[in-house]
């Protein structure tokens, strides 16, 4: 048959699986089928190409255990005698050629007995490859002589053997931040996937001989209700697995933006009401996996208390109901959580307890599923388990580490319903990085860090003010319920203040407390929006945040679990410009709070006290008191007001060493003194306008625009301000960058032609496959001097841009910018005027909003 004949073969073949998966037949047997398809290729060149019996061809990974995708590589090895005949290399280069001729994605070896013995012995993946051979056809007696020589007793016995491999998965895990519940996770390496399975049977074979996972039943490592869930949980991922081959044409195991949404369709999920079909979909995979991980680290210490620990030592009691064997905490006999269902809470306390404990038994991990249905209401509401659950919270070590086993065991999500339901459950955009769940346990793993002296150096302010909290405990229960209430529609802040209340005061805590916890979990987005969306420099803007916050104590809890919140949101997320206007409003709110609600800031003495402390930095910098004087003439009240003491300070060295007479204006930048990022300064005549064309110069150099302030002076003149940081992680910034973008900066001012420069950088892969509609709202600030609009849409390359351009054309003014990005989409707060100075007209305000979404949806095209 002709190569031609065979590649159509192949595509037909492969035709009728994509048929066949469509119409929903078993994934096992789809699976099985691709597998046969390829034997039958393999045999058919085999026997054109190689002499009869001259070599063993086997196939070795997943196609030796006769499972493979569409799109999966096909691994072969070549089995040589100790000597062969002179024409037999020609021969087999001939076959491989022809597989690649036709058409399959190939990867092989050759090798001799000896060489088996030499490069298993030596390497443990080749080992682990050639423990899964299947002969396709050769020598049956060469085949055995390989299979015989790399035994347990030849090699890598099953204790070493299990050892390896343990640290094979723990650096695999590593690699995916040693969590399931990543945006984009690999269904085959990813904890959870299909390597964690595939790890449980080299295990047992290399241990027990065992060719199946059923085959552990029979030896007591799993019973039939964990072997059903394991088997139902691979089927899945193959599912999953063989539809991304399908979709994408090729081998891809990666959970891709790109592709989920199609794979949902694929799969049957269709949207519901407060639900996504995507996001349904990967709320069964984050459930699949979990269930997988734990099912993988129970057989797995099972096989370590068989294969490595003595099944005879002596067991040491802890109390009635556990006692420790090998180090594992285990209950004294299969009844204990039968007779009392509260051990499965004092479980986790005495873990906590015994910080020496190696972890829990294989045996009592297996219990504790087995028990799970008696975590009902009864349990909830018995007084016991409110004791050892507040106990849990507030011990002094190992709270988010039981807090996660007992969300990994099922405990978490039985005891607080609220919380099973978010359990797995996705958001569908670029913003959260992770899963409810598993977010809400890295915010109170977050304030955890807080509370403990060992990490004050990483979290100086936060853990000092962590750490003066009389009850913690209230922190971590608005922690832990802060976005428990995702996904049922209406305020998720408003429905979990009431889940949290009645949580607390079921548990016994004060009216006060359970208020507090309420309280924090309703307001637990105030300081991100207030702060990253509003003037700080606005006294008005600090007085009504005092009065919503109300006293002190209420203000610590809630900086706390917001810096807690948001950098366990996305590790992309927080950077130092954040922490620091987090840290402003913490501090301004604190001093209101300090004078009284009844005495609220005036900008006049904030003015005062801003020039007091500028004073202080320029005279410690030998800067002259009348050189302070001649340039402070050029600001006003406003400027004051708009900028910290320190950049008072910088702006007025620079301004005093420079001509600030200059025609086309004046540029400085330097690196944050308080973290990452750069600030930029232009001096310029008002009628520069500078923003468009400077966020066009900054995008275009990949930087990412944290803030703008353009604050318009007395003497026709403008002091624009701009906060950035490197887009590109990877790229540090040192002097030759600041000195590129401070020349890119100064050719805008220099420049005669007054087009602004086109952004030609790209968005990025996973922003494509979101689609966000450009929203304009405007808002009263109360002044008639400025207006003040949200924009949301479509974050992009040149946005700002775009939008300082339609102010160009529109005749506005801006004021400052408050920029704020949220995954893929931008929800910037801009304050503007007229050319006049005074706050635009309705009719001005609608001619803007039409301009914009006619400029930025063209730009969508």
């Amino acid at each position: 048959m002709s190569y031609g004949l065979i590649r159509e073969q192949l595509a037909k073949a492969g035709d009728d699986l994509k048929t066949r998966f469509e119409a929903g037949d078993s994934i096992v047997e789809l699976v099985h089928a691709r597998s046969s398809q390829v034997d039958e290729i393999m045999l058919q060149l085999w026997s054109e190409h190689v002499a009869q019996d001259s070599a063993v061809l086997m196939a070795v990974g997943g196609y030796g255990r006769g499972e493979l995708h569409p799109g999966s590589d096909v691994d072969v090895m070549i089995l040589l005698p100790d000597s062969m005949p002179a024409d037999a290399e020609e021969s087999l280069s001939a076959f491989i050629t022809a597989l690649w001729d036709v058409g399959l994605e190939i990867g092989h070896s050759v090798r001799t007995v000896q060489q088996c013995v030499e490069e298993a012995g030596a390497d443990l993946t080749v080992a682990t490859t050639l423990m899964e051979a299947r002969l396709l056809i050769g020598p049956a007696g060469l085949f055995q002589r390989m299979l015989a020589v790399i035994e347990p007793d030849q090699m890598w016995p099953s204790s070493v053997f299990f050892e390896e491999k343990l640290k094979e998965q723990i650096s695999r895990h590593h690699r995916y931040h040693d969590t399931a519940y990543n945006l984009e996770p690999n269904v085959k390496g990813s904890p959870g996937g299909l390597r964690d399975i595939q790890m449980i049977g080299w295990v047992a074979k290399r241990h027990f001989g065992a060719t199946t996972l059923a085959e552990l039943v029979e030896h007591k490592f799993l019973t039939p209700g964990q072997l059903e869930r394991l088997e139902d949980g691979e089927q899945f991922l193959w599912r999953i697995r063989f539809a991304l081959h399908i979709l994408t044409g090729r081998r891809e195991d990666r959970l891709l933006f790109d592709h989920q949404t199609r794979l949902a369709e694929m799969l049957g999920y269709e949207d519901a009401t407060y639900i996504l079909a995507v996001e349904q979909m990967m709320q069964r995979y984050y459930r699949t996996v979990m269930e997988l991980s734990r099912l993988n680290e129970m057989l797995l210490q099972q096989f370590e208390e068989a294969i490595l620990m003595d099944p005879d030592a002596p067991a040491e009691a802890l109390n009635e109901r556990f006692q420790v064997k090998n180090g594992f905490l285990q209950t004294v006999n299969e009844q204990v959580f039968k007779k009392d269902p509260s051990a499965m809470l004092e479980l986790f306390l005495l873990l906590q307890q015994n910080p020496n404990l190696r972890g829990v038994s294989a045996y009592t991990v297996g219990s504790i599923k087995r028990h799970l249905h008696l975590i009902d209401d009864q349990f909830r509401q018995a007084p016991r388990n409110h004791r050892l659950f507040l106990n849990i919270l507030r011990a002094p070590e190992g709270v988010t580490h039981e807090l996660r086993r007992m969300n990994l065991y099922g405990v978490l999500g039985l005891y607080i319903p609220a919380f099973g339901r978010i359990v797995g459950r996705m958001q569908y955009d670029l913003f959260h990085a992770y899963t409810v769940d598993e977010h809400t346990l890295f915010v109170v793993s977050n304030l955890r860090k807080f509370a403990l002296q060992r990490y004050d150096d990483d979290f100086p302010h936060c853990s000092e003010i962590m750490q003066s909290l009389e009850k913690p405990e209230v922190a971590y229960l608005g922690g832990l319920f802060h976005d428990i209430a995702k996904g049922r529609g209406g305020d998720h802040s408003e429905l979990g203040a009431v889940d949290a209340e009645a949580f607390c005061l079921e548990h016994g805590l004060s009216a006060r407390d359970a208020k507090t916890v309420a309280w924090l979990v309703r307001h637990h987005l105030i300081i991100s929006t207030t702060a990253q969306k509003k003037d700080l420099g606005d006294p008005d803007v600090i007085n009504e945040f005092a009065e919503v916050v109300g006293d002190s104590e209420r203000l610590d809890y809630l900086y706390v679990l917001t810096v807690a919140d948001v950098r366990g949101t996305n590790p992309k997320l927080w950077n130092s410009w954040k922490a620091q206007l987090f840290r402003d409003l913490y501090e301004l709110t604190k001093r209101a709070l300090r004078r009284g609600l009844e005495n609220p800031f005036e900008g006049e003495q904030l003015v005062l006290e801003k020039k007091e402390k500028a004073r202080l930095y320029l005279d410690s910098a030998g800067v002259g008191e009348q050189v302070i004087a001649d340039v402070w003439q050029l600001f006003d009240d406003n400027y004051f007001l708009r900028y910290r003491s320190s950049e008072i300070a910088w702006h007025t060295k620079w301004l005093a060493d420079s001509d600030t007479g200059d025609e086309i204006g004046i540029v400085n930048v330097r690196r944050r003194r308080s973290g990452d990022g750069v600030e930029a300064v232009l001096f310029t005549p008002q009628s520069k306008r500078t923003f468009a064309h400077v966020t066009a110069v900054l995008d275009e150099l990949g930087m990412t625009i944290m803030d703008a302030r353009i604050v318009p002076l007395d003497n026709d003149r403008s002091i624009d301000t701009y906060v950035f940081m490197e887009s590109d992680k990877r790229i540090d910034i040192d002097e030759d960058r600041i000195n590129k973008i401070r020349r890119s900066l100064t050719r805008i001012l220099s420049a005669d032609d007054e087009s602004v420069a086109k952004v030609t950088r790209v968005l990025t892969r996973q922003a494509r496959m979101f689609t966000t509609p450009t929203r304009v709202d405007f808002g009263a600030v109360g002044t008639s001097d400025q207006s003040v609009f949200e924009l949301t849409t479509a974050d992009r390359p040149g946005l700002l841009s775009t939008v300082g351009q339609v102010f160009i054309e529109q005749g506005i003014n801006i004021m400052s910018a408050k920029i704020m990005t949220i995954g893929e989409r931008a929800e910037d707060v801009f304050y503007i005027s007229d050319l006049a100075g005074r706050a635009l007209s309705d009719a001005a305000l609608d001619a803007l909003a039409d301009s914009l979404r006619s400029k930025l949806d063209q730009n969508d095209e």
